[in-house]
């Protein structure tokens, strides 16, 4: 069993692990809870009743956070012409097919990337370098698309991607210990309301199974998952 160090065992003390919370009450925990000296990252981890190793039950989305995630995200946009200009004036920090170059000699300095449907081609001999690291481009997540202005101003905005690992659990970050309650909450239900929405035709039995909040380096909030069943 893993052991905890004194400032986490003080802070679990102020949430009852038997209790579940209500969403709001659940994120002021966490925020009283937090005792890093960095502005922690508040998380949720949701707990579904599905089975990963069946395709038609991977759950997987995009969800625009409306306050944002607290995080400044550096943006690769591989396209060109009328696309790469697009593309920084929506405000990409990085544009052209030439970086295709650059990151076969390692370059590797951007949190996201977003190409045109034509420069895939080439984005696929580098599947074993951006597969792993989460950042190969994806119809599905919205990050291949010829409307690259739209994905560059959702993903500044605060656009996430969420994808069922293969427990059946679903991690996302949903802002910092910094925000105000209310912007947390607000993250928070827009993606509980995706993760409702994307449940599978197949998915049998109680799609939310259980659903917590935590920081960084803080203790687990469990809210009310009944919150979130039809």
């Amino acid at each position: 069993m893993q052991e905890h160090g004194k400032k986490y065992n003080i802070a679990a003390k102020n949430r009852d692990i038997a209790s579940n919370y209500q969403p709001r009450q659940a994120l002021e925990l966490v925020k009283k809870s937090a005792f890093a000296k960095f502005d922690e990252t508040v998380e949720v981890a949701v707990r579904l009743g599905v089975d990963p190793r069946h395709a038609d039950q991977v759950v997987r989305g995009t969800v625009v956070l409306p306050a944002g995630t607290g995080k400044s995200v550096r943006v690769l946009v591989i396209a060109v012409g009328d696309r790469a200009k697009e593309a920084q004036d929506a405000g990409a920090d990085y544009v052209g097919a030439e970086y295709i170059q650059k990151i076969k000699d390692g370059w590797l300095d951007f949190d996201v990337l977003i190409a045109t449907p034509d420069q895939m081609g080439q984005l696929g001999q580098l599947g074993r370098v951006l597969g792993p690291r989460g950042l190969m481009p994806n119809p599905k997540a919205g990050t291949v698309t010829f409307n690259v202005g739209n994905a560059v101003r959702e993903t500044k905005a605060g656009k996430i991607e969420f994808r069922v690992d293969k427990a059946g659990n679903v991690h996302a970050p949903i802002g910092k210990v910094s925000f105000g309650v209310e912007a947390l909450e607000t993250n928070f239900t827009a993606f509980m309301d995706q993760i409702v929405r994307s449940k599978p035709a197949a998915a049998k039995g109680v799609y939310v199974k259980n659903v917590s909040v935590s920081s960084t380096m803080g203790p687990g909030v469990t809210i009310d998952s009944t919150l979130y069943r039809a």
